[in-house]
C-alpha cells in the first residue's frame, strides 16, 4: 500500500466515525460526497483494500499467453536468428512469424531466455558532429566495404555505398573487387538517377588520389606536395563538373561508415534469412529489401527542397568519360601504338597536324578503343603483328692469333761459367788506377 492509499484510507476511516463530515473528506480526496458514501459502504464490508484497485495482483486481460511466447523464443532460437537484436527480432517475428510484439515485450523474452543479454548505459563522450548539408545533392559521401557480407556462404564481395549527407539517401551495390572500372559503373548508376552532384567526398584511396612516390624509409613531412596528374577517377570527376573532397580521417565521413555499421548488422542478417549465397541474390536482395527499408526507415527531409544536382549535358558522354583515357603520340605512318598493339589511322580522317601531333585514346569499359584528335574521333584499325626480323649482317669473327716464338738469345749464358770480374778486367787491357 502507498502512502497516498494510506491518507486516503485514514480520512475515509475519519468519515466513517464521524469525525469529519463527508462533505469535508470528499473535499480532502478531490471526489464527491456521493463517492466518499459509497466508499463507506465499502469499508465497513471489504476492510482495508477498498483503497487499492480491484485487479491489483491479478494478471492484465492483455497479457500474451505463455505459448505465444514459447513459440517466439524457439523461432528465435534458431541458428538463422543468431545475433539478432530484440529491435529486428521483433521485425522478422511480425513479417515473416505473424507474431506482432512489442520491441520491448520481445526484449523480455531474449533476456529471460538467455538470447539478449541487457548492457548498461555507459556516458558516451561527446562528439560535436558536423551539420548537414542543406540540400539533397550537394555533398555525397562515397566509401566501399570489404566486410564479410555472406558469412562464407559464396565468393567474396564487398559494398560500394553512396549516401546523400543531407537526407541519408543511399544508393549501393555488391561488387567482386574495388576496382577503377567497379567504382565507374556505380559512378554511372548514380549521376543516370540523380544527376551531377556537386561534390563526392572520399578517403584518399588509390582510386581517387595519386600516390606520391618516396624512397624507402624516407618521409615526405616538411616537405611541398608535387603536383601529380589525376586518376581515371578523378579525371572523370573533373570532367564531370564534381568537386572531389578528400577525407583525412574515417570519423570526418562518419555518415558512410555508420551506415556500413548498420548494413553489416541487418543487412547480413537479411541475406542470411534470405539465403543469400551469390553476387546476383546479393543485389537483388539489396535491391528489393534492404534499400526501401533504409530509404523509406533512416532518410530525412533536406533542410531546403530544392534539389542540387544537375543533368548530364549533351557533351557528357559517359561511354568516353569513364573510360581509361591516356595520350599517345601519332607516328610518320600515322600510327600510334596503345596496350602493347598497333593502330592505323584511317586515311579519310587524316587531317592537317595530325601527323606527330598527340591523341586521346580510350579503352572503353565494353574493350573498345576510341582515338580522338582535337574535338573529333577518327577511325582506326589494329595492325597486324609484325615479324621480328634477324640481322642480315654476319657477325666477323677474329683470326686465332699465331704463337709468339720466344728468342733465344740467351740459351747459351750461363753465370758460373763466366770469368770473374777481375779476370774480365785484366783480360779488357784496362791499367789500374794509381793508388793515391
Amino acid at each position: 500500500m502507498t502512502q497516498a492509499e494510506r491518507d486516503r484510507l485514514v480520512a475515509l476511516k475519519k468519515a466513517k466515525r464521524k469525525l469529519i463530515t463527508q462533505k469535508q473528506a470528499a473535499e480532502e480526496l478531490g471526489i464527491t460526497q456521493r463517492h466518499v458514501r459509497r466508499l463507506v459502504r465499502e469499508l465497513k464490508r471489504r476492510g482495508d483494500k477498498i483503497v487499492a484497485h480491484g485487479l491489483r495482483g491479478l494478471p492484465s486481460n492483455r497479457k500474451i499467453s505463455a505459448d505465444t511466447e514459447k513459440e517466439a523464443v524457439t523461432i528465435l532460437s534458431r541458428p538463422v536468428y543468431r545475433g539478432f537484436g530484440p529491435t529486428l527480432a521483433s521485425e522478422y517475428l511480425a513479417k515473416k512469424h505473424d507474431i506482432e510484439v512489442s520491441r520491448e515485450t520481445v526484449r523480455e523474452w531474449m533476456i529471460r531466455a538467455k538470447l539478449w543479454r541487457a548492457r548498461k548505459q555507459h556516458v558516451e563522450k561527446i562528439h560535436a558532429w558536423r551539420p548537414r548539408r542543406s540540400r539533397f545533392g550537394e555533398l555525397v559521401q562515397w566509401d566501399t566495404s570489404d566486410h564479410d557480407w555472406l558469412e562464407g556462404r559464396g565468393e567474396e564481395i564487398l559494398l560500394i555505398n553512396m549516401i546523400d549527407d543531407a537526407t541519408s539517401r543511399w544508393l549501393a551495390r555488391f561488387v567482386a573487387s574495388d576496382s577503377t572500372v567497379e567504382n565507374m559503373n556505380h559512378l554511372e548508376r548514380y549521376v543516370k538517377k540523380h544527376g551531377r552532384p556537386l561534390a563526392y567526398y572520399t578517403d584518399k584511396a588509390a582510386l581517387f588520389q595519386t600516390a606520391v612516390k618516396t624512397k624507402r624509409d624516407e618521409s615526405r613531412a616538411g616537405k611541398d606536395r608535387v603536383e601529380l596528374p589525376p586518376t581515371q577517377i578523378g579525371r572523370a570527376l573533373q570532367e564531370l563538373g564534381i568537386t572531389w573532397i578528400p577525407a583525412h580521417s574515417p570519423q570526418a565521413k562518419g555518415r558512410v561508415e555508420r551506415g556500413f555499421l548498420t548494413a553489416q548488422d541487418r543487412l547480413v542478417k537479411g541475406m542470411r534469412v534470405a539465403g543469400v549465397t551469390t553476387l546476383e541474390q546479393a543485389n537483388h536482395y539489396l535491391e528489393t529489401e534492404f534499400l526501401p527499408w533504409v530509404n523509406g526507415t533512416l532518410a530525412v527531409v533536406p533542410a531546403q527542397a530544392d534539389d542540387a544536382h544537375r543533368p548530364l549535358e549533351k557533351h557528357h558522354d559517359l561511354a568516353a568519360i569513364l573510360s581509361h583515357v591516356e595520350s599517345r603520340k601519332v607516328d610518320n605512318d600515322y600510327t600510334i601504338q596503345f596496350d602493347t598493339k598497333s593502330y592505323q589511322i584511317a586515311r579519310q580522317d587524316v587531317c592537317a597536324g595530325l601527323r606527330g601531333g598527340t591523341v586521346r585514346v580510350e579503352k572503353r569499359r565494353d574493350g573498345s578503343v576510341a582515338v580522338r584528335f582535337s574535338d573529333r574521333y577518327v577511325r582506326i584499325t589494329e595492325c597486324a603483328q609484325r615479324p621480328k626480323v634477324g640481322s642480315r649482317k654476319t657477325a666477323k669473327t677474329k683470326p686465332k692469333a699465331k704463337p709468339v716464338k720466344r728468342s733465344e738469345w740467351n740459351k747459351t749464358f750461363n753465370l758460373k761459367k763466366a770469368p770473374k770480374i777481375w779476370q774480365a778486367a785484366r783480360g779488357s787491357g784496362a791499367r789500374p788506377e794509381e793508388s793515391l
